[in-house]
């Protein structure tokens, strides 16, 4: 990696990092600093620095810069687990701890990989070099079904019918103790937390509404009060991490989730969530159904639970 020091004198601390060190560095963009900051590449002192939003302090900070990548994500010969495809699109069953797109500490082994040495080069110019035929996203640690597109046609049909929320997605989730009451609908605006831009928060003002449907539907353990319980949650809304944020919300964050798992689960829980395996959040894409946006064939596709959450499961059962 090239090592990149800048000093900050005292009159030049005091406002947003990012933006301070960006000024410093005019050839390095502000988005080049907040992703290096998210990496943990940049320190001062010494020290490594992750709020982007933090105040600048004086000191001398060093950058680390990682050697450039590819401009364009590259084909690679990666197993996909295929339920449909046509000349339009294909639907996979994405495994866990499998990005979707090519970012900072995912270059390679992402799906959209393993798409262009799948589909050929006719993906390549669909929806844009990054993310060519993704519509949507599913996070990195969380399993399931998702489309891409193979075609323009696809592409501009899905990605209307995800905007106007015409598409069926139901994720099941394990999670800590149960929801109150058993079932409901959570509807809040989501957005970047002011404190730590690493995260998504309910917000009181600003963010984008975020809409979910959510069904208890098994509970684990405890006479009185439930340890665990298996949720289907129904989305409405497609936002960044939303279905983990809203069940965080209601004080049963998904099992396994280390970024919203707020405190350990009960003993018995967390032996389980051992015995299983289990290294992420307990998430998965059970459901997704939608009309065929060239043909106008009604599809709908269901995935059973993963290894490790059918184990985790099964674990749960048993209390």
């Amino acid at each position: 990696m090239l090592a990149r020091r800048v000093t900050i004198a005292p009159e030049a601390a005091g406002g947003r990092l990012d933006k301070t060190l960006a000024e410093h560095l005019p050839d390095l963009s502000r988005g080049r600093i907040q992703a290096l900051l998210a990496q943990g590449l940049v320190s001062r002192d010494g020290a490594p620095l992750a709020d982007a939003s933090a105040k600048a302090r004086p000191g001398e900070y060093q950058l680390l810069i990682p050697p450039p990548a590819p401009a364009d994500p590259q084909p690679e010969d990666i197993a996909l687990s295929i339920l449909f495809e046509d000349e339009h699109l294909i639907v996979v069953e994405k495994p866990p701890g499998m990005a979707v797109h090519p970012a900072p500490g995912s270059e390679t082994g992402t799906l959209v990989n393993a798409l262009l040495h799948h589909c050929g080069a006719s993906l390549s110019g669909i929806g844009g070099v990054a993310r060519p035929g993704i519509v949507h996203r599913i996070d990195k640690e969380t399993s399931g079904v998702l489309v891409a597109a193979k075609s323009d046609a696809a592409h501009q049909g899905l990605s209307k019918l995800f905007a106007t929320h015409d598409i069926e997605r139901v994720y099941i989730a394990l999670v800590r103790g149960a929801p109150s009451p058993e079932r409901g609908t959570i509807e809040t605006r989501l957005g970047r937390s002011t404190h730590d831009r690493k995260k998504i928060a309910v917000l009181k003002t600003g963010g984008r509404e975020a809409i979910t449907h959510y069904r208890t539907e098994r509970t684990f353990g405890g006479e009185r009060k439930a340890l665990a319980a298996r949720v289907a949650c129904t989305l409405e809304t497609g936002r960044t991490h939303q279905i983990r944020v809203h069940m965080a919300s209601k004080g049963s964050p998904c099992l396994g989730d280390p970024v919203y798992g707020s405190g350990p689960p009960a003993g018995p829980v967390r032996e389980a969530i051992a015995q299983a395996g289990l290294k992420r959040q307990a998430l998965h894409a059970a459901v997704l159904g939608f009309v065929h946006p060239v043909t106008g064939e009604a599809l709908r596709f269901e995935s059973p639970l993963p290894a490790d959450m059918a184990q985790l499961q099964a674990n749960l059962s048993a209390l």
